[in-house]
């Protein structure tokens, strides 16, 4: 799908901002960022890390399930289900977290469910990339993406770089760049979603993941030949 990478990094920046600024700094695409929370809330400078401990299972429930999902389907079905299955507990994120709003107590288990759901839609997310094999960049984490631009863009300027060099930095910056600039614009368009609509500002990516179920869903004919063709060359 093209700009497949370039859309999901928006989504998840939108998810994960929107987690951060709803839920007392809960990190929902990635678990990172909720274990330095949890050590600052150890030294007393945060609130809220039962719900960040929590996310962690949350998230490698996600994972897990998307690892069963893809031995058990077909292959050329894994793509539309893994989205599909996403879309359907973001959709529930957003559900539990118009029902739970307005957020005030972090220690909630209602809040904690809801935060619990949202680190697992994620969590597909993170393992969608790991477990359906294409050419693509991380499309959650922005580290790697932005470390590698940095020293593409320095092969990209330098004087001892051969022609081929040259083009394998451009090819790579071709993808992490949208990429990075997608996901920092989701961050922002989550904030101020969030500040205007609160939980109910999850429906658009929702809608998003909706789409690409429906084109991974139509691509499933093309998938089935391109399996069918590799076993024909085995």
């Amino acid at each position: 799908m093209k700009h497949e990478d370039t859309i999901l990094a928006g989504i998840a920046g939108y998810v994960d901002t929107l987690g951060f600024v709803a839920l007392f700094g809960l990190f929902t695409a990635h678990v990172t960022g909720n274990f330095v929370l949890i050590g600052a809330q150890a030294g007393g400078f945060a609130e809220g890390a039962l719900i960040k401990l929590l996310a962690f299972p949350a998230f490698v429930a996600g994972v897990v399930l998307s690892s069963f999902l893809v031995r058990w389907l077909p292959r050329p079905l894994a793509p539309s289900v893994l989205y599909g299955t996403q879309t359907m507990l973001l959709l529930a994120f957003c559900l539990m977290g118009i029902q739970v709003s307005p957020v005030v107590d972090p220690d909630d288990m209602s809040v904690i469910l809801c935060g619990m759901t949202g680190a697992t839609a994620m969590g597909i997310q993170n393992a969608h990339s790991r477990l359906i094999v294409r050419v693509g960049v991380p499309n959650t984490v922005m580290t790697g993406n932005v470390t590698q631009a940095v020293l593409d863009i320095v092969d990209l300027i330098g004087r001892r770089c051969s022609l081929e060099v040259r083009q394998k930095a451009r090819g790579r910056l071709s993808r992490t760049l949208p990429a990075v600039a997608a996901f920092g614009l989701g961050a922002i368009a989550g904030a101020v979603a969030y500040r205007e609509m609160l939980f109910v500002a999850l429906l658009l990516p929702v809608a998003l993941l909706a789409a690409m179920t429906m084109v991974a869903w139509r691509r499933r004919p093309l998938a089935q030949r391109d399996s069918a063709g590799a076993v024909n060359e085995r």
